[in-house]
């Protein structure tokens, strides 16, 4: 056996198709093409969504809304969720996303009061709901504003 040998399995590869090399070989004179109009010219073609002249659909329906540059998207993080850390222990980001309460931290974090929390905490977040801070104070806990 020798390198020189080596071929590709019988079946396993074709030879690529010749176009317009003579009416032998089954896409000669046109190519393939059909005969005359727009896709049988050089570089014919009508771009995507078009429609024939006919009032394209991304312009037939209504523009809604708009995306504010300016808005800030926060991490939210219900209390019932820290029931999860020891009595006394300080979360902040890093022990929430180490937790794998949250993916990233974004903008910030709010803590929102969905949930009862049985422990003490020292709670550090950009925002927290009244609720929140009024049952993090409540379980004898602090929450700090960073």
């Amino acid at each position: 056996m020798n390198l020189s040998d080596l071929r590709p399995a019988l079946g396993s590869t074709k030879n690529r198709k010749r176009i317009g090399r003579g009416h032998g070989s089954g896409t000669g004179k046109t190519s393939g093409k059909g005969h005359k109009g727009q896709k049988a010219r050089a570089g014919g073609g009508v771009k995507a969504g078009f429609e024939g002249g006919q009032m394209p659909l991304q312009r037939r329906l209504p523009k809604r809304g708009f995306t504010s540059l300016n808005k800030k998207i926060y991490s939210l993080v219900n209390l019932g969720q820290l029931d999860i850390f020891a009595a006394g222990s300080v979360v902040d980001g890093q022990a929430l996303m180490q937790a794998g309460l949250i993916k990233q931290i974004g903008d910030g974090i709010k803590v929102l009061g969905d949930g009862e929390l049985s422990v003490a905490l020292t709670v550090q977040a950009h925002k927290f709901s009244k609720s929140a801070l009024a049952k993090i104070e409540g379980a004898g806990g602090k929450a700090e504003v960073i």
